[in-house]
């Protein structure tokens, strides 16, 4: 297994793409790096993944519902997305993605109602070896939720009418506004190009002064500390006042 360290210009992309070769069966990314949003083009690693015969496994949770994604220009293998972060869906909720030609794969949980004719509750007692169509087989167990789905599909409605594109677009603006203030506190991002329009790592110089999270909570500013970057990742909730006391509180603290 091989794992990349951060590049030392932030460029994902050409550090995946020069790794990418014929001894790689499986690759493994994400659309955009956990920790400060650092950007990698799917397209470009998909292209190569299928140029060395390599799979490819995308982890969309940090992503999906703010950025764009082409599901037709990507085809990845597999597609796995927690439900909650963007698509604003309950904890316990997932979405995955199987492509075609995998769909009759073994899953990993083999529940009674990812089997053949399970929707016949009176049916229930003539066991079915068989698989539910397309990729239902890899349902988790007790898929009917009651609780958790509605949740969910209020979630994803809610960001079909914004729109992708409007959410983006506003969030990309935001976080550009975040970064040219917080380098005056000597705080640095990666270059827009290289980064996901809503999701920022401030690095901090030196390293985040003892207690910073928790003293930024006292004051309602919830940001989270990830190595060495200050992960900021606003959503169409926040407004300027919210932005204004991040950056005062962050100047008072550093």
């Amino acid at each position: 297994m091989v794992t990349l360290a951060r590049p030392p210009g932030g460029d994902w992309s050409a550090a995946i793409l020069a790794r990418l070769d014929e001894r790689v069966a499986i690759t493994a990314l994400p659309h955009c790096h956990w920790t400060d949003g650092g950007l990698i083009d799917l397209v470009r690693a998909a292209a190569r993944c299928r140029e060395v015969g390599s799979a490819l496994v995308i982890d969309a949770t940090q992503s999906l519902g703010a950025l764009p994604l082409d599901l037709a220009a990507i085809r990845p293998d597999y597609l796995a997305c927690a439900g909650y972060k963007w698509l604003l869906g309950p904890y316990s909720l997932g979405y995955f993605y199987v492509a075609p030609r995998w769909q009759d794969g073994r899953p990993l949980e083999h529940n009674w109602i990812a089997r053949t004719g399970s929707e016949d509750f009176a049916g229930l007692v003539d066991y079915q070896d068989g698989y539910q169509p397309g990729a239902r087989r890899f349902d988790v167990g007790e898929r009917a939720n009651f609780g958790l789905v509605p949740a969910g599909i209020a979630g994803l409605e809610q960001l079909l009418r914004w729109g992708q594109p409007a959410i983006i677009e506003t969030l990309a603006a935001r976080t550009a506004d975040i970064v040219e203030r917080a380098g005056a506190l000597g705080l640095r991002a990666l270059p827009a190009q290289l980064r996901a329009g809503h999701f920022l790592g401030l690095r901090l110089p030196g390293g985040a002064p003892a207690g910073l999270p928790e003293r930024l909570a006292r004051e309602q500013v919830y940001v989270s500390l990830r190595g060495d970057s200050l992960r900021v990742t606003p959503h169409l909730y926040n407004n300027d006042a919210d932005v204004d006391r991040l950056l005062g509180v962050l100047e008072r603290a550093l």
